[in-house]
């Protein structure tokens, strides 16, 4: 059975993307999980952190990750962007996140009206070395509040999807991975990899 490798060094990451690749109930083989007729496993790799598009960005790590581990590889570039702030910060909302804090993040609206924001995350599929990357993304539109809910996953207090009425920290587990910008993404991806 093949192995493809996730890269990614986040636990919570890996065990929402692992639930929703199987449908809520993972087979753990061979030190991975079985989705159709590959394992998945993962491995925490530093890529570089280019400029760009959220497009170029998930490229550029899909083909450096393939390349240094010279195997296929599934990696994952999500985003937030502000409508206000023309998709701001869009690929960098990570590093927004670590500098200006989840308060912060909310302080960039600050004197604009809208609060609406897109969270869009894209998943890269490279077969191996100097292979094409397949790309698979998924949107969930909602709008940036206070945060609420627990706060040790990302962006996931401050963003509640549209027709929720809750944060995607206070959603949780299912109920979240059923509308998150990641399980469309994901479904996409479960679709290539269970016609292979």
């Amino acid at each position: 059975m093949p192995t493809v490798t996730f890269v990614t060094g986040n636990p919570k990451k890996l065990e929402e993307v692992v639930a929703i690749l199987s449908d809520g109930s993972p087979q753990s083989v061979d030190g991975g999980s079985k989705v159709g007729n590959y394992i998945i496993k993962n491995e925490k790799l530093d890529l570089d952190e280019i400029q760009g598009s959220i497009e170029e960005v998930t490229i550029h790590k899909a083909k450096q990750a393939a390349k240094l581990l010279g195997a296929p590889v599934i990696v994952e570039d999500t985003c937030l962007g502000f409508n206000a702030l023309n998709n701001l910060p869009g690929p960098y909302i990570k590093w927004f996140h670590q500098k200006l804090g989840l308060d912060g993040l909310n302080k960039l609206l600050y004197g604009f009206e809208d609060k609406s924001a897109n969270a869009i995350t894209t998943f890269g599929y490279c077969e191996g070395p100097d292979a094409d990357v397949k790309l698979f993304q998924g949107v969930t539109t909602g709008e940036i509040v206070p945060s609420r809910g627990p706060q040790d996953f990302g962006f996931d207090s401050i963003f509640e999807p549209h027709g929720m009425g809750k944060t995607y920290a206070e959603l949780r587990g299912p109920q979240k991975n059923r509308i998150s910008h990641r399980s469309k993404a994901l479904a996409k991806l479960k679709e290539f990899l269970l016609s292979q």
